[in-house]
């Protein structure tokens, strides 16, 4: 959410004779898919040049070298897909070769679900098997991966492993989808007994299987007898696709079943055209309220599409004996977890009930003496661009992230306060929320401005607004190497004064907006004049020597070297301090129920990183309902991030809350890394 200016059979493994099921939550918590340095202390006046060197990532291997590795890589060939998923290979001394393999792909590719667990080197799980008794299976961390020891587990369910290169290859034995069909679970009251809310898939045999959300589900318009008639646009929300993909082949029949016929002629119909028989023979288009849209195979996998109602998303067990995924619409699709993943690190989800709402919440729970916390951003070389929180979280080998602050989606630039180690990348704006934190675990929140002011001879001071900002207002702002090599104006007749060792260099003419780039020296910075600051180039001639004093307000600040603005702050000293008018967010932003992240400490010292998506049945929680949330939860205090579609929590590869084709590219986040 950009607010831009205001704003085979491996049943024998796991009790073949069990017919319980376990429940893996897909939707919207489909399980799909900082690097720290010494603590650093500010000071109120600060070297006006850029002169500590940028934060730069190498780039490195997913899975460094290591002593007992004797292959790794960052891709997997599933029956013959090739698909991301880091794996690693070691050589016992007695021969024996275990392979280890990442948690994303295990549960994205896989749908194998991860139960509760206390000891993070032992997770057990479930795949068409029994909850009840679980397989265990032994965990290894290296680099910001968790990989599991599938050795045992791959042979039980006759899968065939081979390293080729930096592909793993994992063959699963062929399987059958013998019935696909849609019920009524007459245990869910809320949706509507004639509708059928259950999808249950019997198979042959345990396959690998996966779930995405789709695109929602366009109605076709209303025909009026009146041709000029302008269909009125509906005020519910639409439905949306849902795809189940089994890698498996589906009888005929099936997809006979479900693929719609063509239309019928009537018996006195006239002897069709070629052009009308050709439309006859074409399949109608399904009702959009029709769970079961489509079945299709595609490159031996069958790919079930369902439409699937606002507020509800499936949910998918598996059972053993008979073999099947068992697909139900819920409003309530998030099963708890509590999940022991690393040391000083654990992954919980619950519902947090609201008066009658309940709101499903996804967070990780930080030990911040354990672990590292870093601002983090698309590309370590600009602060202009976006990718998906994914991406950036793996370039900077951060184990966990959620997304940060805002930004303008359409020129990729920060709209908020970026500090890491010392050094302000980016600017705060409009006196919004921020947190603050050092590398000892220690933390501070409130709501944060930059005072930078320019000093030149004859007593001449002028307020710089702006540090490295996409937010654009008349008056002063600074543009340093860490915005990039160059800058292009962001307005028009911009002056640009170029300052070199504290000295202006150069005065140029910006002209039109977003045209020409203006190299960004060195050994200095850019002073941009905009508007009526545009008066003040006559004050600083070339040559004139510049001085730059810094400092926040609140004071607290400085003292942190790592700063992370977006807002509005919800809750302080354990009370909500909820004032989003102030912090100058537009009412449509502040009565909007949206899909939120948050960030907050508790009474315990501890640190969390949260996603709220939608409640139980409707829309996601408003700003008032995200600060109760937050409390709820145990927040002392805590942090509105950015969200809506860039909401994404992000754990050893894979998303957590969310399909990550659903996640919006964004700017900045926050990364947590496993060594300090």
């Amino acid at each position: 959410m950009t607010n831009c200016c205001c704003q085979q059979n491996y049943s024998v493994v796991a009790n073949q004779l069990n017919h319980r099921w376990f429940r893996m939550t897909v939707s919207p918590f489909i399980a799909t898919l900082l690097c720290l340095s010494t603590t650093y202390v500010a000071t109120a006046q600060q070297s006006p040049t850029n002169a500590k060197p940028v934060p730069r990532v190498t780039p490195q291997s997913p899975t460094p070298a290591v002593t007992g590795v004797s292959a790794s890589g960052s891709q997997i060939s599933l029956n013959g897909r090739i698909l991301a998923g880091t794996w690693l290979r070691q050589s016992t001394k007695a021969g024996q070769v275990i392979t280890y393999l990442s948690d994303g792909p295990f549960r994205q590719l896989i749908g194998v679900d991860f139960l509760n667990s206390s000891n993070p080197a032992r997770q057990p799980i479930a795949w068409f098997s029994s909850a009840t008794k679980p397989v265990v299976l032994t965990t290894r961390l290296l680099g910001a991966y968790r990989y599991l020891n599938i050795t045992n587990f791959a042979q039980t369910a006759g899968w065939q492993l081979q390293v080729n290169g930096n592909t793993l290859a994992i063959a699963t034995p062929k399987a059958q989808v013998t019935n696909i069909l849609p019920s009524q679970q007459s245990t869910n009251a809320s949706i509507t007994p004639a509708q059928p809310n259950r999808v249950v898939v019997d198979l042959d045999r345990p396959t690998p299987w996966r779930v995405a959300q789709g695109l929602p589900i366009k109605r076709p318009p209303t025909p009026t007898a009146d041709p000029d008639t302008v269909t009125p646009k509906s005020s519910t929300q639409p439905n949306r696709e849902w795809t189940i993909t089994l890698d498996g082949i589906a009888d005929p029949n099936l997809i006979q079943r479900y693929t719609p016929l063509p239309p019928a002629l009537p018996d006195t119909a006239p002897t069709p055209t070629p052009l009308l028989e050709q439309l006859k023979q074409l399949p109608q288009a399904p009702d959009p309220d029709q769970l079961i849209q489509k079945v299709e195979v595609v490159n031996n996998q069958t790919i079930i599409s369902l439409s699937v109602p606002f507020g509800l998303s499936p949910q998918i067990n598996t059972t053993a004996n008979p073999y099947r995924l068992i697909i139900d619409i819920r409003p309530d699709a998030m099963v708890s977890r509590n999940i022991a993943w690393a040391s000083g690190l654990r992954w919980r989800q619950q519902y947090v009930n609201l008066g009658t709402e309940r709101f499903p919440v996804v967070l990780l729970e930080v030990n911040p003496r354990a672990v590292g916390l870093k601002p983090i951003w698309t590309n370590p070389s600009t602060l202009v661009g976006t990718a998906p929180i994914i991406q950036t979280a793996q370039q900077y080998l951060a184990v966990a992230a959620i997304n940060g602050g805002y930004f303008n989606r359409n020129n990729k630039l920060p709209l908020g306060a970026i500090r890491r180690d010392g050094q302000w990348l980016s600017s705060p704006i409009l006196n919004r929320g921020a947190i603050a934190w050092n590398d000892s675990g220690q933390f501070y929140f409130g709501r944060l401005t930059l005072e930078e002011t320019l000093s030149a001879p004859n007593n001449l001071k002028l307020p710089i607004l702006f540090l490295n900002s996409g937010y654009v207002q008349s008056g002063i702002a600074r543009y340093t190497p860490t915005w990039g090599t160059s800058y292009t104006p962001l307005t028009d007749n911009e002056i640009i004064l170029i300052v070199q060792k504290n000295q202006v260099t150069n005065q140029l003419p910006g002209g039109k907006a977003n045209e020409t780039a203006i190299p960004i020296p060195q050994d200095g910075y850019l002073l941009t004049l905009r508007g009526n600051a545009v008066s003040n180039a006559s004050q600083l001639p070339i040559g004139t020597a510049l001085g730059i004093s810094t400092g926040t307000n609140p004071a607290n600040f400085n003292s942190y070297p790592h700063i992370l603005a977006a807002g509005p702050l919800l809750v302080q000293n354990s009370e909500i301090v909820l004032d989003a008018k102030a912090e100058k967010f537009s009412n449509a932003f502040i009565a909007e129920k949206a899909i939120r992240s948050g960030i907050c400490t508790t009474a315990a010292g501890t640190l969390m990183i949260a996603a709220v998506h939608n409640r139980a049945g409707g829309p996601g929680p408003t700003l008032a309902e995200h600060a109760q949330l937050m409390k709820s939860l145990g927040c002392v205090n805590a942090l509105n991030l950015d969200g809506g579609s860039s909401t994404s929590l992000y754990l050893g590869g894979q998303l957590l809350d969310r399909s990550p084709n659903t996640a919006a590219r964004v700017h900045n986040g926050i990364g947590i890394f496993l060594q300090k």
